[in-house]
C-alpha cells in the first residue's frame, strides 16, 4: 500500500509511514520539591503499616533502657544525659538502621533502577526516604522524652526543644543512614552497617558522658547524633544554656547537610552502576 503523498507526488521522506514521524518530545525533569512531595508521600503511606511495629519496639526499647539507668542514676546532669539518649535512640533505631537496610535491600534487588527511569532528582529521592523514615520517630521520640521527664522527675517546661532535636538529629542519621545502605558492597554489610551505628547511638547517647574513657569521649563527639542529644539534656535544665543549645542544633543542621549531600552521591554512583 503507498502513502498518499507517495501517489500525489509528493518527495520522499514526507510519507505517513511511523518511521518517517518525529520522535515525541520527553517529559520535562520534575522539579525538586514537587518530586520530593511525591517521593515523601508515597514512601510515607508504604512504610506506614511496616514500621509502625517497629517504631512500638524503638520506643519500648528507650523506655526499658531509662528504666534499667533509674536504678543507677539518681538525678541531675546524668539523669538529663539518659533521657535526651534515649530519645534520640528512637531515631537513631529508624532514621539510621532501618534506612540503611533499606537502602542496602533496594540496591541490592534492583529497586534504584526503577527510581532512576523516573524523571525525579536524585537528592528527591533521597530526601524523600529520609524524611518519611525520620517522621515515623516523632511519637516515639515525644512518648520517650515524656516518660523519661515522669520517671527522673526533670523540669520540663522546654520539651519543646524536641521539635528542633528531632528533625536535625532525624536529618543527619537519615544521611548517615542512607549513605551507608548504598555504599555498602552487599545488602547484609548494609544491615551490619546499620546495626553498629545503632549500638554506637546507645552507648555513645545513653551513657552519662562523664565517666567515660577519653577516647571514646572523642568518638562521641564524631556522632552525629551527639549534639542532639547535647541539646535536649540542656533543655531540661532549670536555666537552659539557649547559646549552647543554639550551637548543638546547628551542628546537626551542617551535620545533616552534609551526609544528605553523601546519600545524594552514593545514590548517584550506585544508580549508574
Amino acid at each position: 500500500m503507498v502513502p498518499a503523498q507517495a501517489e500525489a507526488g509528493a518527495p520522499p521522506g514526507t510519507g505517513t509511514w511511523p518511521e518517517d514521524e518525529e520522535p515525541a518530545p520527553l517529559a520535562p525533569r520534575a522539579r525538586m520539591l514537587p518530586a520530593l512531595g511525591a517521593v515523601y508521600r508515597a514512601q510515607l503511606s508504604r512504610a506506614r503499616v511496616a514500621r509502625i511495629p517497629l517504631l512500638f519496639v524503638a520506643t519500648f526499647q528507650s523506655v526499658g533502657i531509662m528504666i534499667m539507668m533509674r536504678g543507677v542514676v539518681d538525678g541531675g546532669t546524668e539523669a538529663r544525659s539518659v533521657v535526651s539518649g534515649a530519645s534520640v535512640l528512637v531515631v537513631a533505631f529508624v532514621a539510621l538502621n532501618l534506612l540503611a537496610q533499606y537502602f542496602g535491600r533496594l540496591r541490592a534487588d534492583g529497586g534504584l533502577d526503577h527510581y532512576a527511569t523516573l524523571p525525579v532528582p536524585p537528592a528527591a529521592v533521597v530526601l524523600g526516604a529520609a524524611a518519611a523514615y525520620a517522621s515515623f520517630t516523632v511519637p516515639g521520640a515525644l512518648v520517650t522524652a515524656l516518660a523519661g521527664g515522669l520517671l527522673f522527675q526533670l523540669p520540663m517546661a522546654h520539651l519543646w526543644v524536641l521539635a528542633a532535636v528531632v528533625p536535625l538529629s532525624g536529618a543527619a542519621l537519615s544521611g548517615l543512614g542512607a549513605a551507608l545502605g548504598l555504599l555498602a558492597p552487599r545488602q547484609e554489610i548494609a544491615t551490619l552497617c546499620g546495626q553498629l551505628g545503632m549500638s554506637a547511638a546507645l552507648l555513645l547517647g545513653v551513657l552519662p558522658p562523664g565517666g567515660l574513657p577519653t577516647m571514646v569521649g572523642y568518638a562521641r563527639d564524631l556522632l552525629p547524633s551527639t549534639y542532639g542529644v547535647e541539646a535536649l539534656t540542656r533543655s531540661f535544665a532549670a536555666h537552659p544554656d539557649w547559646l549552647m543549645i543554639g550551637a548543638d542544633l546547628g551542628v546537626c543542621a551542617v551535620v545533616g547537610v552534609l551526609s544528605l549531600t553523601v546519600a545524594t552521591w552514593a545514590y548517584r554512583r550506585a544508580a549508574v552502576r
